[in-house]
């Protein structure tokens, strides 16, 4: 990667979706008027559930999967995932014809388990309570010669990710438009630094905030105290996919220095968030892709009168979760 103070630039990110481009889909910006009318701004969400795989994940492990050297590739990938970014780097070993083993959640969605199986990857099941996936993850990849595809404390991974806040920026150009404020969801960082490095090297005055479930805001905790802070640790949330206990260090050596601030939103609201997408807005989205919609719509962001990014990570919900929701 390119030499700089921070991990990554936007130079890397510009690679990344070279890289990347035969292979990912380039997601549009959507309007709605519904929604532009009901909280009194322009607002335009990325919607990565249209993503390969149903996630922006597909970006940042395609980019890095890709990076690993020929010679090296026999071993095949390891990861460790509660879903989304395991089916990615499932699909991308998949692509450039390597094996992928994938270290998940017992509880895990099944929808996920089975999706990561599906690109040929094999599942090893661990315990979240109980259990060191990462720990699971480096012996297996030690034992078998393999490349551990991290989630997020990556730069080729954060870089990969970028791609959709660079898409995001020249959409807004394409338009004569320059975002106030884009949202997105966090769970170890990744998707939110690559875009803020994307989005802000264009337009540095947009204030860029991370959307998190409620008592799950170790990035909005973290910013505030100027480090890296862990939430409790005890407790679930509907939004499986950003559950992670503390910041990457990779990650918020960028987001501490260009995310304005958090906001959060509780399960009952991201519930609704993801029932008005598929209502109003005939979008499917999972709880953690939905959370900054749900800041949104429940006031949580002063945006009246502004243009406005929300960032939808993905779509991969549990069918009968969904099904709850949407009744």
């Amino acid at each position: 990667m390119t030499e700089q103070l921070l991990p990554i630039g936007p130079a890397d990110i510009d690679a990344a979706a070279r890289v990347i481009a035969p292979f990912a889909v380039r997601t549009p910006l959507l309007s709605f008027p519904v929604l532009n009318e009901r909280v009194g701004a322009k607002v335009y969400l990325k919607p990565e559930m249209l993503q390969r795989t149903g996630s922006f994940k597909f970006r940042g492990a395609f980019n890095k999967v890709a990076s690993i050297p020929q010679d090296k590739r026999a071993g095949g990938v390891v990861a460790f995932s509660s879903g989304n970014h395991a089916q990615g780097v499932a699909a991308a070993a998949k692509i450039l014809d390597m094996q992928a083993t994938i270290v998940m959640p017992a509880d895990a969605p099944l929808s996920k388990r089975e999706r990561t199986k599906s690109y040929g990857a094999e599942v090893v099941l661990y315990d979240r309570d109980r259990d060191d996936r990462e720990a699971i993850s480096r012996g297996i990849a030690e034992k078998r010669g393999a490349t551990l595809v991290r989630p997020y404390d990556d730069p080729f991974v954060i870089a990969g990710q970028g791609t959709a806040g660079r898409e995001i920026a020249e959409d807004m150009a394409a338009l004569g438009l320059s975002p106030d404020i884009v949202v997105a969801p966090a769970s170890g960082g990744g998707l939110i630094a690559g875009v803020a490095t994307a989005v802000k090297a264009r337009f540095p005055l947009a204030e860029i905030v991370v959307a998190e479930p409620d008592a799950f805001d170790d990035h909005g905790l973290s910013l505030t105290a100027g480090h890296r802070e862990p939430h409790a640790p005890a407790g679930r949330t509907i939004c499986d996919a950003l559950m992670a206990l503390i910041p990457g260090e990779m990650t918020f050596a960028i987001n501490s220095k260009l995310l304005a601030r958090g906001v959060t939103a509780s399960d009952k609201e991201v519930g609704a968030a993801v029932a008005f997408a598929y209502r109003e807005l005939k979008l499917v989205v999972e709880p953690g892709g939905a959370v900054g919609l749900a800041a949104l719509l429940a006031g949580r962001l002063d945006v009246a009168g502004k243009n406005v990014v929300i960032v939808l990570s993905g779509g991969n919900v549990d069918a009968d979760l969904f099904a709850e929701l949407v009744a």
